[in-house]
């Protein structure tokens, strides 16, 4: 059996896209490799400048060291671009470790949101990171091709996925609001733009779940919108099946897991036209894209439930891990 070690610093108490993603497949690929995990939960940790609630672990390369010779992989897929993910590469390099990894987030332009920093440099230190990787793994074939363009190697889509159960049966959440409901559920902060979905003239009620930097100043500025905070588990599936329309108005996200669990619950997406977003639609009528993201949002209202639901299972969890380790084993062999 294949020994594989996934390197993430993305991790609980982190609540996101990668840290969901690298805990369901931690889960579904128990039984299938020797999975051994390192993540920042053995490590003092430290508040990211500018974004504290995610906190970076504080490692030394030597001590990274010591936890891969532990795990004696057959092949490392780093998850992140982060200290441990840092001290990974080098190491595996050295010691002539074939890994993979994998490109979640546009940091790039995350980092341009907050900081004076040229696209050009940040591009410039992710295609080194990236260098040297079996296969640089990416959400959608187009974020493939943008990336090959700017220079990088070896970039493999990697098909994502849900668990498709969890949104798609089960409760309805009373949320006792004016309708139709438009959901937003994610990250708080500033890279998300929900500036552009507050700020629309909607009918009925706005809802939004998460958490983040950006809440308070959010919340002041759209008192009327209805704030929940951090939810999740069964309850997270009950909301999102009361919703009428999942309204996600990043440019940014490389994909958009909550896009696919609002499509398995069998809620409609408005969007604008994003790679991840034509990815997760696969060329089906089950949401609007859109440059007016008013116009999508009040369009989406009249998209078939049933076909958010058909297009939401094709994003099966078991598929994606059986796309995970193909490319992994290749990289080993």
């Amino acid at each position: 059996m294949m020994r594989l070690l996934i390197v993430t610093d993305a991790w609980r108490p982190q609540v996101n896209g990668v840290v969901r993603t690298y805990e369901w497949l931690a889960s579904a690929l128990a039984k299938r490799v020797t999975l051994k995990m390192l993540t920042p939960e053995p490590f003092w940790r430290a508040p990211l400048p500018t974004y504290p609630e995610i906190e970076i672990a504080l490692a030394s390369p030597s001590v990274v060291a010591k936890h891969i010779r532990s795990a004696a992989p057959d092949v490392v897929h780093i998850g992140t671009e982060g200290p441990l993910g840092f001290w990974t590469r080098q190491h595996c390099r050295r010691n002539g470790i074939p890994f993979t990894t994998c490109y979640h987030t546009r940091y790039p332009e995350y980092i341009a949101r907050r900081l004076p920093v040229p696209l050009s440099w940040s591009y410039a230190v992710l295609r080194k990171f990236h260098s040297g990787s079996a296969s640089t793994l990416v959400a959608s074939r187009e974020l493939a091709d943008e990336l090959r363009q700017r220079g990088f190697l070896n970039v493999t889509p990697w098909r994502r996925g849900i668990d498709v159960e969890r949104f798609s049966s089960g409760s309805i959440e009373d949320l006792d609001l004016p309708r139709p409901i438009f959901l937003y559920v994610g990250r708080l902060a500033v890279e998300k733009s929900i500036d552009d979905f507050l700020s629309l003239k909607l009918p009925g009620s706005k809802v939004v779940i998460g958490g983040g930097p950006e809440r308070g100043r959010l919340q002041r500025q759209y008192p009327e919108a209805h704030f929940l905070g951090s939810i999740e588990g069964p309850r997270l599936g009950a909301i999102y099946r009361a919703a009428d329309v999942f309204v996600f108005p990043s440019r940014t996200d490389t994909y958009g897991l909550v896009m696919a669990e609002a499509l398995a619950a069998g809620v409609p997406v408005a969007c604008y036209p994003t790679s991840g977003a034509r990815e997760i639609f696969s060329g089906q009528a089950c949401g609007v894209m859109s440059e007016s993201l008013q116009e999508a949002a009040l369009s989406a209202l009249s998209v078939s439930r049933e076909i958010c639901r058909r297009v939401g299972r094709m994003h099966t969890l078991d598929a994606s891990v059986d796309n995970f380790l193909e490319i992994v084993s290749n990289a080993h062999h």
